[in-house]
């Protein structure tokens, strides 16, 4: 993975430097707090309903275990016992004192992270697929190109003042597991018919109010390209995004308002002018980032395990959980083992900080001391030797981290809701752990099979409701907390954004209303159709007349202080 040189020690250390006395200029009240907001934005911290926030940028999901070690200290030391992994990769730590963030931040600094632009209207942290580098599906390794955008977007002049924030993902398996289609530029490395290496370009993408899915607006950029092209679009987003308008500054209205086709002739336009200039990049620069992912020291291995294969006939919990966590990987003789953190009465994301310690354990014995975050908010040991799969099962189990329940129902993705967020009209976090007490027999959940669930506490979209199978968004109604349920959203190769079925539910109503969706399939569903397939295939006619069909009970959910006690 990639580790700091010379001038990313210095760049770090130079902002922190300014941030400590900012910090100081803001406790001695020489700054206001309007003065000040900018400035802690800027260095990913938050003001949110019970204290400060802090997201720390996790490039491209990849981390070291001393890195998670780090994650597990600070959580022990500056907050709660524990931190959030969430849908853009990062980690977020709900419970920070202010004086204690230039600390954190050196702290952080000291293996390599930090928390610049994970807010703010600048080029946020740059995502990719969790498995880059090792799927078994992958055509091109993205991670040098990835980590060429990071440090391209990191302190950008020209761009760190945007319309409005701006997100980048980067693909290169042939599934989509970075969700390329809903963010602002979303690019897939690809060989053209000659062979050669470039990107497919899709952009205007994105969640929120607007919910739009990204357009091509080219099928192939030669890689020397990538940086000069991007700055093209950011250009035209730059000069034509609007900023009079929060909810219309996105790129994704800017190329609804004026189409795809011409939004690209613009880029094309502006492109001639940089195009072969410095930014242009060069083998040998490729050659310079791609030399820090170096190749995991593989053993030659069998690619099949006897004493496996034995353990997977004798236990039916060791089998659901290698059918649903463990992926495949293009070493014979290792997987990738997906680490749930969608435990029952957990909220989904988080990890304490002994599990933190436990996973960098777990990484550094069977994984080349590596981990990897996904943006449905899971940890992945991407290196695991197959015949090493049944102890890592049972350790990660003792620690709560083996539900066997990845891309089931209850694998949800969640933003943090009104338990923390000041932007949400509604909780989140309690409705999740009603609906994972709901549904908590194993057996029914591998019956269901794949489905994404995806939560948000508002319109902002953080748990990226309009692309779930099932999403929900809670919105506020006469000050109370209601939730809109739609179907038949999807990312990945087949994105599509889900249409909502009906009026609103109360919190209390929510499981009854998921287990209504869930037997409207059960009932209507082909042999072996997943339920996104069966949803497109009915639309939401039968879903919705089953719904509203008889009045449903409000039970009493976890609520407010049930929603936040389980592991704070």
């Amino acid at each position: 993975m990639y580790r700091y040189d010379q001038h990313d020690h210095q760049i770090i250390k130079e902002r922190i430097a300014q941030f400590r006395d900012q910090v100081s200029r803001r406790l001695s009240n020489e700054l206001s707090e309007d003065e000040f907001r900018i400035l802690r934005l800027q260095n990913g911290l938050y003001m949110q309903r019970h204290a400060y926030m802090l997201r720390v940028a996790v490039p491209y999901g990849m981390l070291s275990s001393n890195q998670v070690r780090k994650f597990a200290h600070i959580a022990r030391k500056y907050d709660r016992g524990y931190g959030h992994f969430t849908t853009r990769q990062n980690i977020q730590y709900n419970w920070i004192n202010l004086e204690d963030t230039p600390d954190i931040l050196e702290e952080l600094a000291s293996v390599e992270m930090h928390a610049i632009q994970t807010s703010g209207n600048c080029m946020r942290n740059i995502t990719s697929d969790e498995f880059a580098g090792v799927a078994a599906d992958e055509v091109i390794d993205p991670r040098a190109y990835a980590e060429i955008l990071r440090q391209w977007t990191t302190f950008h002049p020209e761009f760190a003042y945007l319309p409005r924030k701006f997100k980048i993902a980067i693909n290169g398996a042939k599934e989509d597991r970075a969700a390329i289609a809903v963010h602002d530029i979303g690019l897939t490395v690809v060989h053209n018919e000659a062979g050669e290496v470039g990107f497919k370009v899709m952009v205007g993408g994105g969640m929120g109010r607007t919910p739009i899915l990204g357009s091509v607006i080219r099928e192939f950029l030669p890689w020397q390209h990538v940086m000069t092209y991007l700055e093209a679009i950011l250009r035209i987003y730059n000069q034509y995004g609007r900023r009079d308008n929060i909810y219309k500054a996105r790129i994704k209205i800017l190329v609804k308002a004026i189409g795809a086709e011409d939004f690209a002739r613009q880029v094309e336009e502006e492109w001639q002018d940089i195009k072969d200039g410095p930014a242009t990049l060069t083998e040998a620069e490729l050659k310079r980032v791609a030399s820090y992912f170096t190749t995991p020291d593989y053993e030659n291995l069998p690619a099949q395990d006897a004493a496996y294969e034995q353990h997977l006939q004798d236990n039916k919990s060791f089998a659901n959980w290698v059918k649903r966590n463990v992926k495949p990987h293009k070493v014979a003789g290792y997987a990738a083992v997906v680490l749930s953190l969608k435990k029952p009465g957990v909220p989904p994301g988080d990890a304490s900080s002994e599990q933190m310690d436990f996973i960098a354990d777990l990484a550094d014995q069977y994984s080349f001391g590596e981990l990897r975050v996904t943006h449905e908010q899971n940890l992945v040991l991407a290196d695991v030797k197959v015949a090493d799969l049944f102890t890592v099962w049972q350790e990660a189990k003792a620690h709560g981290l083996a539900t066997p329940n990845i891309g089931l129902l209850t694998d949800m993705i969640c933003c943090p809701g009104g338990d923390f967020c000041a932007l949400a009209n509604a909780k989140s976090i309690p409705i999740a752990l009603d609906i994972t007490d709901r549904f908590n027999d194993l057996d029914y959940l591998h019956d269901i099979g794949d489905i994404e669930l995806n939560m948000s506490g508002c319109i902002n979209a953080c748990g990226h409701h309009h692309v779930g199978n099932i999403g929900i968004l809670g919105v506020d109604k006469d000050g109370s907390e209601f939730y809109q349920v739609s179907i038949g959203g999807a990312q990945g190769n087949s994105a599509a954004i889900g249409k909502i079925i009906g009026p609103s539910f109360a919190a209390g109503q929510m499981p009854e209303v998921i287990d209504r969706i869930i037997q409207v399939y059960v009932r209507d569903r082909l042999e072996n159709e997943r339920f996104i397939d069966t949803a497109q295939r009915l639309g939401i006619a039968p879903f919705k007349e089953f719904v509203y069909a008889t009045p449903i009970r409000t039970n009493e959910h976890h609520g407010e202080d049930a929603g936040t006690a389980v592991s704070y």
